[in-house]
């Protein structure tokens, strides 16, 4: 896509560092140059005030990926690439039936209500909850992963969406502040929320969860 909107040698793309290196490594392959810009913290998308603070010269296109069910601000991002003469490219996330969707955001809806000491996904309109990720808030410790392993001892399945910004990787290392980036990563925690979960699995969850409160006190 990039290659079809005439973007190579000597151009640079602004990209969002959390996620998978994909975006990045299609732009090398254009030719082109990467930029890292930081993400909204309730979205996990790419954040355009900071988008626009990384324009300069040689900036061809923006590019935004539409994160957990959640939409990047299209709207505010097209009016930084107006008015800067850019292209604004999208990657989107795979469509669900509606069925599916309505399913998902009630049991969203039921771990909203119910869990403690997590901070719950931002809800916000459109949202489909590919995945509920929440925050489990650090304090010195490596909280959210001690957080993983218990929860996972109990039975409940739960991931770390991004372990990596994609600005910290080898391959496209860069020195650059992304305080959101950096903190989305540390944090966040995908609990499950598949179609097929009975409402037992779900109090299951949330009694695990809850259970584990000790670890969300504030270090002092």
């Amino acid at each position: 896509m990039l290659q079809a909107a005439g973007i190579g040698a000597g151009d640079e793309v602004i990209v969002p560092a959390y996620g998978n290196p994909e975006v990045a490594e299609a732009v090398v392959r254009a030719g082109a140059a990467p930029v890292f810009a930081d993400i909204d913290p309730d979205t996990y998308c790419i954040d355009a005030a900071h988008v626009a603070a990384c324009v300069n010269e040689r900036t061809a296109a923006v590019v935004a990926v539409h994160r957990f069910g959640r939409r990047a601000d299209i709207e505010r991002l097209a009016g930084v690439t107006r008015r800067h003469g850019l292209f604004l490219l999208e990657q989107g996330e795979s469509q669900q039936p509606f069925e599916e969707t309505g399913r998902r955001r009630a049991y969203a809806a039921y771990l909203d209500g119910r869990l403690n000491g997590l901070r719950t996904p931002a809800g916000g309109e459109g949202h489909t909850y590919q995945q509920y990720v929440v925050r489990v808030p650090g304090n010195g410790r490596p909280d959210r992963d001690a957080f993983a392993r218990a929860l996972r001892s109990k039975g409940v399945h739960c991931s770390v969406p991004v372990k990596t910004p994609v600005h910290r990787m080898p391959a496209f290392r860069r020195d650059v502040e992304l305080p959101e980036t950096e903190r989305a990563a540390d944090e966040t925690l995908a609990l499950p929320i598949d179609t097929e979960l009975s409402k037992r699995q779900l109090q299951r969850v949330v009694s695990a969860c809850n259970a584990l409160g000790g670890l969300l006190q504030p270090a002092f």
